[in-house]
């Protein structure tokens, strides 16, 4: 899939462009900042977009002008684009790598490379080694630090990749695998299925009697860079996105077993191993083996876990946290799934903001996706980066949500929001008499990251205590792999929440994946609500509730606990509106 490479292609280049000083850069700037978006939250590979519709396709893409789409359509047939390539010789900087430190926009970047030579993420670790940066006019020591810290995080993750840029290709390679004709069944394993935030590698399982024609055709995929290693039942591959990923083909009467292990996690099969050993079995990637070693042919892993006295596990639970024994007693209690989801909490849509689709769009989006509601929430004032809106502006901007409703007919309803910035000393970006006027307020921080856990805490308890605001967006505020949750203490917010009923979202941004499941299973022991929230700024974006359904998943979130489980009516009582 060309997806992420063009999107990061379209994103370095509008970290160039905007070095220059021309007035006029600015829309240009956005123009492939919002392309970059757009091609990165789509749901099929954009090269079947062109060869469906060509170049007149590609330009029914939010933000796709001529001059985009025809870049697009270089990329495709030839691997370059020459407007990358242009601005490349211009500045020989990796931006894409040096910007995803915190702390290090495109334009410090730039006077990094013309004061020190550091072009990339190597000479940047020697630039700071030698305590150089420290020394230059407009960084200082405490610049120094910051993208210290920000390599380290950078180290951390590395040789990951965010569940979200890798999921997509690794369903993309099923559903060629199954539409080849090659195999009876096909599906993604590993830390993918469990929908770990991050991935290190991918696993796909098929069940086929054609395995060398099974690895011929997978060789073969536009998605595979280089073969690794290749064999009559496993083949390994490197793929254009940067991730290895092993194919494995599986005789029928293996097939459940080895998707129970290949699925993992490790201590969670060791778990279950240790089960099977106490009933006189043994368990395997070639399946269960009774006392006489002769496999027991089960077509699925369903029949692995009954024959071992155990409630079948979703593939998110299985971490080894509890679940084996809760599922030997059968008292484990299933997660929320997609399906429940009967609205998004947290969406942005405004006619001419660059970074939103037009609200009516995204009304006819979250409609199709059989939605009941979902909540307008733009940004405030002080984002002006966003295009923050003032009291004024919502004022004005929800007499069209009305309209909109009004035209709507009951066949969606739009609920009247914001995403209420909440201030540097825990005070709310707009004031109460427009957040009261509102039907679901979102408050979130944007700023001051490098508070203190006692600053921070103090800060986000009092905009929760003010009773101003209906959740608390992305509590932890990280952004991987760039930036890490800031410090605060989870257990006074929880607390917060509980004593004034504001709810805590998981939001389902690829990158944030907040709170994350092990702060979910935390907070759940409070008496607080969770709204799964999609933060789409586009259509495609909705598409990303399926991650913070999987994060609720891991975290044993029940429907009972999330606020867009809930149907029209009954959020309507909740919310007393």
């Amino acid at each position: 899939m060309d997806n992420k490479l063009i999107a990061d292609l379209f994103a370095e280049i509008a970290a160039m462009l905007s070095l220059d000083d021309k007035p006029t850069i600015r829309f240009e700037v956005r123009a492939y900042q919002k392309a970059a978006q757009t091609v990165s939250s789509l749901q099929e590979p954009i090269e079947d977009i062109y060869k469906r519709g060509g170049m007149a396709a590609l330009m029914e893409l939010p933000g796709v002008g001529k001059g985009i789409a025809g870049s697009i359509e270089e990329f495709i047939k030839t691997g370059r684009m020459s407007k990358y390539e242009m601005l490349k010789k211009k500045y020989p900087i990796d931006m894409k790598g040096l910007t995803s430190i915190q702390g290090l926009g495109a334009r410090k970047a730039l006077a990094l490379y013309k004061a020190l030579g550091v072009k990339d993420i190597p000479t940047l670790k020697k630039a700071i080694a030698a305590h150089k940066i420290s020394k230059l006019e407009g960084f200082g020591e405490k610049s120094e630090e910051m993208m210290q810290k920000g390599l380290d995080l950078l180290a951390s993750s590395s040789g990951r990749m965010l569940l979200g840029e890798a999921l997509p290709v690794a369903e993309e390679i099923v559903s060629k695998l199954k539409k080849s004709g090659l195999v009876d069944e096909a599906l993604v394993a590993g830390s993918a299925r469990r929908m770990r935030e991050t991935v290190g590698d991918l696993d796909i399982l098929a069940l086929s009697g054609k395995s060398a024609q099974v690895m011929k055709f997978f060789e073969k995929l536009p998605e595979v860079e280089e073969t690794i290693a290749e064999g009559p039942t496993r083949t390994a591959v490197r793929l254009k996105i940067g991730l290895n990923c092993d194919l494995r083909v599986i005789p029928v009467e293996s097939f459940g077993a080895a998707v129970q292990y290949f699925t993992g996690s490790k201590d969670h099969n060791i778990q279950v191993r240790t089960i099977s050993v106490r009933k006189g079995y043994k368990l395997n990637e070639y399946g269960l083996l009774d006392r006489k070693g002769r496999i027991m042919p089960t077509k699925d892993e369903e029949g692995i876990y009954a024959k071992l006295g155990m409630q079948w596990m979703p593939p998110e639970m299985r971490e080894a946290r509890g679940e084996v024994q809760l599922a030997q007693r059968n008292e484990l209690k299933m997660p929320v799934e997609l399906k429940d989801i009967r609205g998004d909490m947290h969406t942005h849509g405004r006619d001419k903001d660059w970074n939103t689709d037009p609200l009516p769009q995204m009304a006819g989006t979250a409609a199709s996706l059989g939605y009941k509601y979902f909540a307008s929430t733009n940004h405030t004032k002080s984002l002006n980066v966003e295009n923050g809106m003032d009291e004024k502006q919502f004022a004005a901007f929800f007499k069209q949500v009305d309209a909109l409703n009004r035209k709507l007919d009951g066949r969606i309803r739009i609920l009247k929001g914001a995403e209420c910035d909440i201030l540097k000393d825990g005070s709310l970006d707009l004031d109460a008499k427009s957040l009261k006027s509102m039907e679901w307020v979102v408050g979130s921080v944007h700023s001051a990251f490098n508070q203190s856990e006692q600053e921070m805490t103090r800060r986000v308890v009092k905009a929760i205590d003010s009773g101003l605001i209906n959740v608390l967006g992305h509590p932890t505020g990280r952004e991987m792999p760039s930036r890490d949750a800031y410090k605060i203490d989870l257990e006074k917010v929880y607390e917060a929440c509980e004593r004034n009923m504001v709810a805590l979202e998981i939001n389902a941004q690829p990158k944030r994946l907040d709170l994350n499941d092990t702060n979910i299973m935390a907070a759940s022991k409070y008496k607080v609500k969770f709204a799964i929230s999609s933060d789409a700024h586009r259509t495609p974006q909705f598409g990303y509730m399926r991650y913070g359904v999987g994060t609720a998943r891991r975290g044993w979130l029940t429907k009972d606990r999330v606020i867009n489980a809930m149907g029209l009516k009954e959020l309507e009582r909740y919310l007393e509106i």
